[in-house]
């Protein structure tokens, strides 16, 4: 279950940036369970969203001085667990080449459309299996945009791709998605 919803209040992060084991540890808290949602969403293991997590809260740390308190706190944290989540990815894939492409990211684009009503007997756990199964790329972009509501100007610029590259990617991976869904949610001949 979540820690309840409660904000990083300016007191928290002074004690914060003056280096306070006890505030950093309730920082920390506060802010771990959903950054690191955020780092499952974009690594491909477990084990790599850990430590993407690790070293979103080292950055959040020794960066402190940068937030000028310019929107939520909360928000100026994600942004740094979505940086540093998809570096990992990055990492990722230059550590391990998929030699010849991805199969999946070829076949995606002639896939049919599904029916809409697939998505209403989907529950959370099942669409986050979905996604977490998607290709790197899809599954980024549908990230950044569905999830995270980045533009696709901005995701061009985080990926270091076009803006029509990314929305190539986002309608692909959501017809991918779509396709999974259906098969998933379809009767079962015997």
């Amino acid at each position: 279950m979540p820690p309840p919803v409660t904000t990083v209040d300016d007191a928290l992060l002074l004690a914060c940036r003056r280096g306070e084991p006890a505030a950093q540890h309730q920082l920390y808290r506060l802010l771990a369970y959903r950054l690191m949602g955020v780092c499952l969403r974009y690594c491909p293991s477990r084990s790599e969203a850990e430590d993407a997590l690790q070293n979103t809260f080292v950055k959040i740390f020794t960066r402190l001085d940068q937030y000028r308190g310019q929107g939520p706190f909360e928000a100026w944290a994600r942004r740094i667990a979505v940086n540093t989540s998809l570096h990992a990815v990055e990492q990722h894939r230059l550590r391990h080449p998929v030699a010849g492409g991805d199969v999946l990211d070829d076949l995606a684009h002639d896939l049919p459309s599904a029916e809409p009503s697939a998505l209403e007997h989907l529950a959370t756990a099942d669409l986050l299996a979905l996604l977490a199964k998607l290709p790197p790329g899809y599954r980024t972009v549908l990230n950044l945009y569905a999830v995270e509501g980045y533009s696709h100007q901005e995701i061009g610029q985080l990926l270091g791709i076009s803006a029509g590259t990314s929305k190539s990617q986002l309608a692909r991976g959501r017809r991918l998605l779509e396709t999974r869904l259906a098969a998933q949610h379809s009767p079962q001949l015997p």
